[in-house]
């Protein structure tokens, strides 16, 4: 069968995935070496995924607030355990002017600053410093902070949505008294990522503790949100770190007690990007294109007229008055009355994984009806029905398929976790080209034999299971 994709997933999903962004519109790879420009299209679903992240942020009591990209040297040189996790990735700002220079713009060698910036790659260091002025009584605390940033890592192997050297982010950093209240927040908040991707994304998240070996560097626990992509690899969707009184030791982050006594806080911090975006089109798309749940959606609806010259303005007409009823129930909604062919109106709507497709004909016309298709699937979902009931129905039919996705990934993903025994099953399914996450006890992955499996497969420890954390889960990883 023909595809809007070529080549398809089964052929080759690195490639079916690059153009499936190009294909829906979402973004493009920018003159910046690593970096990529998000198109309206796109842009529209990290707002919607956005607004969804920080309501929900807001409702656990966090307050936004605003620090700056630019990082001294010495903030980062105060956590050394931290910043070397990131010190291949950070890129320096060494001068503040540009000078003409035979006939070029250059650096000024005058303007050479005396002490470099960090363009930050995370926040903990400059939130650290003012959390040691903003908290110096048990009353102040906790503190809970997010922002919405741009962060950079210097990326060596980019790639659009799941690893840019700049993407966009929430970061959030908390402070408590104790580490009791700490850890629970920490737990809290890897809870609230996990509902948010079921809820919103539709996609369900494989949750656990990441291992000693495979922590966030600084933290004493990082709980992470694992998903698995169609083609079995996995990747961190989003994570939640205990990061112990390590910053605040640091930074001073200190409190006077209750019982007049000095103390250091306890810190933790948080953070999903734009990464999520690249799961979601990953998990839930397919051959024609992108696939979106209804919850982040730019258009929910699109209602394309099938004119001829002779009927288009009352076919223009009737979907736009559709449109309209359809926006007072509170359903976003795309009325496509471009010129464009009727097929290539669709074409460009399955592509962009619009939920559900509306057409409006002569024979629809005369009968007050409308034929209605789900973009999740396909043409067995096609049906006519009078324009009344489907107005009626049509948010129901929405949350309908916000379900069904969901149920298709889960289903999905309980065929690609399987258990093996040892190492000698898990290399055999391996070289099989067995794909998904395989659960193994975890003492098993702690020698040579284990590191030389991850070397061979580039395989690694992606989290330990939640259900028991002697075992752990292994993939192969985005």
């Amino acid at each position: 069968m023909k595809t809007a994709i070529t080549p398809t997933r089964a052929e080759n999903f690195n490639e079916w995935y690059q153009n499936l962004i190009v294909a829906a519109d979402l973004a493009e790879n920018a003159p910046v070496r690593g970096c990529m420009t998000i198109k309206p299209y796109g842009w529209a679903i990290w707002e919607l995924m956005r607004d969804e992240m920080d309501r929900r942020i807001k409702a656990a009591g966090v307050l936004n607030a605003n620090f700056p990209l630019l990082i001294p040297i010495d903030f980062f040189n105060r956590e050394a355990e931290h910043v070397a996790g990131f010190a291949k990735e950070a890129a320096v700002v060494t001068h503040y002017r540009l000078k003409m220079i035979d006939g070029m713009l250059q650096p000024d060698p005058e303007s050479k600053l005396n002490e470099p910036y960090i363009i930050r790659p995370t926040s903990e260091t400059i939130i650290g410093e003012a959390m040691s002025r903003w908290v110096q009584s048990y009353r102040d605390l906790p503190l809970k902070l997010n922002q919405w940033v741009n962060v950079m890592r210097w990326e060596m192997r980019p790639r659009m949505f799941l690893r840019t050297s700049e993407f966009n982010w929430q970061e959030g950093h908390n402070v408590f008294a104790t580490h009791e209240e700490a850890n629970a927040d920490a737990r809290k908040m890897h809870k609230l990522y996990g509902d948010y991707m079921r809820d919103v994304l539709a996609i369900p998240s494989i949750r656990g503790e990441k291992t000693p070996e495979e922590r966030f560097a600084g933290a004493d626990h990082t709980y992470t949100l694992e998903h698995i992509m169609q083609d079995g690899k996995a990747l961190q969707a989003g994570t939640s770190h205990d990061l112990g009184q390590h910053f605040a030791k640091s930074f001073g982050i200190q409190y006077l007690g209750a019982d007049g006594k000095l103390q250091h806080a306890w810190t933790t911090s948080w953070g999903t990007s734009t990464r999520m975006m690249g799961s979601l089109f990953m998990v839930h798309s397919d051959d024609d294109g992108l696939v979106l749940p209804p919850m982040v959606a730019p258009y929910q609806v699109v209602v394309i007229p099938i004119a001829r010259d002779d009927d288009t303005a009352a076919l223009n007409a009737a979907a736009d008055a559709l449109g309209d009823k359809l926006r007072l129930n509170g359903i976003r909604v795309m009325v496509d009355t471009t010129d464009m062919r009727g097929a290539d109106k669709m074409w460009k709507w399955i592509k962009r994984g619009v939920p559900l497709r509306v057409e409006i004909g002569a024979r629809e016309l005369a009968d007050g009806t409308v034929t209605v298709t789900r973009r999740d699937l396909g043409k067995v979902s096609k049906q006519t029905i009078s324009i009344d009931d489907f107005v009626a129905s049509a948010g129901q039919m929405l949350r309908t398929i916000q379900d069904d996705m969901y149920q298709a990934a889960a289903s999905r993903n309980e065929k690609m976790i399987q258990s093996v025994a040892d190492l000698a099953e898990l290399e055999t399914k391996l070289s099989r080209g067995e794909i998904g996450f395989f659960r193994i006890k975890y003492d098993q992955t702690l020698n040579d034999a284990f590191d030389a499996l991850q070397e061979t497969y580039k395989i690694s420890r992606r989290c330990l299971d939640d259900a028991d954390p002697a075992y752990v889960f292994v993939a192969k990883s985005y």
